[in-house]
């Protein structure tokens, strides 16, 4: 019980601690290669510091429900976290839950979410709030088709027992079900986390934002919950994308040693995870709000074909 204790506080510490650092880097990178200054890559710390620091501005038609938003959002999106092999190849709380805890516990983020952009009852964050919700019914179905590929493969739903299975010797890292896979679990990240060609998360025009129209009614403290929930979402995605996909270099125990070559693996798999993202948002233009649907649909067939394709090359 102590080590597992330990191991949630570490890998909790992990979360609250690189997810702003991870948005900050591609922030300025996508600068960097707009030939722009940019932010630099501590800048969300800064912001967070300051909304927490900052009065909140609550409507007078909100209800509980705005106000219990910003929590539910940031610890749906913690716990995630804890339930994802990072450093190592068992998650701290992998006996609570594997797939479907996860892919439940970030509905239940984003369901909030909708909420509270619907609860003070402003044009805009209904607006955003539709919007959320349109797509998410595509993009879950996605994301659960391509996690439960590498389940069947793995025998498991358990995110530490796919992991595990694939560092044994019969899993095959180029296989074309888990290329399929992947390739739909990365569309799913850039619409989960609002980024380009889906969502552009440095505007506030009215006829293109998602996720940023429902967040204009917070500010102050439930601002910055919401946009640290956001930004560990971010890294929970991205963890699952480098290690279930590509489970080399987890550690298979506690050891100092070990834990510290985890963390080294993990850090490289995410700057490439993060400058793929960062090209991808470089080399590509917004699409319109009523093609963005048909950009989840193809995530949603590679993920169909991907699971297909397990049982007829078994």
């Amino acid at each position: 019980m102590k080590l597992d204790l330990l191991a949630i506080l570490a890998q909790t510490a992990l979360l609250l601690l690189l997810a702003p650092l991870l948005s900050g880097l591609i922030k300025n990178w996508k600068a960097k290669l707009q030939n722009r200054r940019g932010a630099p890559v501590w800048q969300p710390y800064f912001d967070l510091a300051k909304f927490l620091r900052k009065d909140m501005v609550i409507s007078e038609h909100a209800s509980w429900i705005f106000t219990a938003t910003p929590y539910v959002v940031f610890l749906t999106a913690l716990l995630v976290g804890l339930m994802v092999p990072m450093l190592t190849a068992h998650a701290p709380l992998d006996l609570f839950g594997g797939a479907l805890a996860v892919i439940g516990l970030l509905a239940l983020g984003r369901f909030f979410l909708a909420l509270g952009g619907l609860d003070p009852a402003s044009a805009f964050g209904g607006m955003g709030s539709s919007r959320e919700m349109t797509l998410s019914a595509i993009a879950e179905p996605a994301m659960m088709l391509s996690i439960f590929t590498l389940a069947i493969t793995a025998g498991s739903t358990n995110l530490s027992q796919i992991v595990l299975a694939g560092q044994g010797p019969g899993w095959k890292f180029l296989d074309p079900a888990h290329a399929l896979a992947f390739a739909a679990m990365f569309i799913v990240l850039l619409a989960e986390t609002g980024r380009i060609p889906v969502d552009n998360p440095a505007t506030h025009l009215e006829l293109t934002m998602i996720h940023e129209a429902m967040l204009l009614e917070y500010s102050g403290r439930y601002l910055a919950f919401i946009e640290w929930g956001a930004s560990i979402k971010q890294l929970v995605l991205m963890a699952l994308l480098a290690n279930i996909f590509f489970p080399v270099g987890l550690a298979a125990d506690t050891t100092p040693a070990a834990v510290g070559l985890g963390l080294l693996w993990f850090v490289g798999k995410l700057l490439v995870l993060a400058g793929v993202v960062v090209v991808v948002e470089f080399t590509n233009a917004k699409l319109r709000l009523f093609r963005v649907p048909d950009l989840l649909s193809a995530a949603f067939i590679l993920a169909t074909l991907a699971l297909v394709s397990t049982f007829l090359f078994r």
